[in-house]
């Protein structure tokens, strides 16, 4: 039985990110880029479980590029300040029968850029002095403890100022989030930096593709870090893949939502495949033959639990392997050290198969179907 692991809510150990000589595949495969568009440098997200700010903080980083012109690292760990009071309220809310964890959505980045605004990494770090690496197992902890205390009700009641109590263990840990700050000589506020850069956080959708509920239709998307209960628009996967070859032939990159727990997803090769059946033993010691993905097979997989929400990335570009097969080329959070310096090549299959969601521009969607 296959077990499954939440990996981007789960404590990020080096042998997860790290690549050596033993990891080298017997069979190389030769990619070619046919799109690479505008990105900021691979980082990691160390030992926490905010892939899903990664990833969209990334997206939204490619975003400025293209809209406004202006490159800048965005500061990850502002939006995660901005979040987590937000997962404590419904938490509380909900008197402890939701789930609270460092997990969330590519669409929370965006609520905080609509809620908030957006910060540069120089001005927010997320870092305490002397700190190098982030590690949020002590806070993520110390807020779970204090969340499930609240609901305890000490004095037969809630405390109405309960929230004094989580701000101050995230000041503690990770800081106070800036109310204004200068960047290249000029004053801004999260708000105005964030209209710097020419980010309009309505321009945005969640796009998914299970049988479940109908397409042409939104939905509340059942996976448990969806705490904010956001929406996803509801397509075939056809039309799912054909949004992001569009989007990305149209120069727009895309946040993708995945599950990447399979044998065929290695960070240390820079590959994910999925292999037929029969074929999982030439992993990595031969070129292997894929699956052929059904909406059905596809659906099954979501009904049996054997994918899952796992973990957020970036689409960036488009390549073909030695064969002229198609691959997305994606930016994970673990790192650069792997073959490809932190990305990865991802098959249309495992595309197809493992991918819960992707949030993408409007417009992207509109371009993507032009001609149909």
């Amino acid at each position: 039985m296959k077990i499954k692991q939440h990996v981007c809510s789960a404590i990020l150990i080096a042998s997860i990110s790290s690549y050596t000589a033993q990891d080298t595949q017997d069979f190389s495969y030769t990619f070619t880029p046919r799109i690479e568009l505008t990105e900021t440098s691979v980082k990691s997200q160390d030992r926490t479980g905010t892939c899903w700010s990664y990833s969209a903080s990334s997206f939204l980083e490619s975003e400025a590029a293209r809209i406004s012109g202006h490159v800048v690292d965005l500061s990850e760990m502002a939006t995660v300040r901005y979040t987590y009071p937000l997962k404590a309220e419904m938490y509380i809310r909900l008197q402890g029968k939701h789930q609270f964890s460092a997990g969330s959505l590519a669409h929370d980045v965006i609520n905080a850029a609509s809620g908030w605004g957006l910060v540069p990494q120089n001005v927010y770090t997320g870092l305490k002095d002397g700190e190098t690496v982030h590690d949020h197992d002590a806070m993520d902890k110390a807020l779970k403890a204090a969340v499930d205390s609240i609901l305890t009700k000490p004095s037969g009641k809630i405390d109405l100022y309960w929230m004094k109590g989580i701000d101050e263990i995230l000041d503690e840990h990770i800081g106070v989030a800036p109310v204004d700050f200068v960047y290249e000589g000029e004053t801004y506020t999260p708000e105005t930096f964030r209209d710097y850069l020419g980010i309009d956080p309505y321009s945005y959708i969640n796009i998914t593709s299970f049988t479940h509920h109908p397409f042409g239709k939104k939905f509340i998307l059942e996976i448990p870090d969806n705490f904010s209960r956001g929406e996803f628009f509801n397509v075939p996967i056809d039309e799912m893949q054909r949004v992001v070859e569009g989007a990305l032939s149209a120069g727009y990159t895309v946040a993708w939502d995945a599950d990447v727990s399979e044998k065929g997803f290695s960070f240390s090769h820079g590959v994910a495949l999925l292999p037929a059946k029969g074929e999982e033993e030439k992993l990595w010691k031969e070129e292997i033959v894929e699956e052929v993905v059904t909406q059905e097979s596809r659906q099954i997989g979501f009904e049996n639990q054997t994918t899952t929400d796992d973990h957020l990335m970036h689409i960036t570009g488009l390549a073909t392997d030695q064969s002229g097969n198609k691959y997305f080329i994606i930016k994970n959070s673990w790192g650069q050290n792997n073959p490809y310096g932190g990305h990865q090549y991802i098959s249309m299959a495992y595309f197809r198969a493992k991918t819960i969601a992707i949030l993408v521009n409007n417009e992207a969607v509109a371009r993507a179907f032009q001609g149909k």
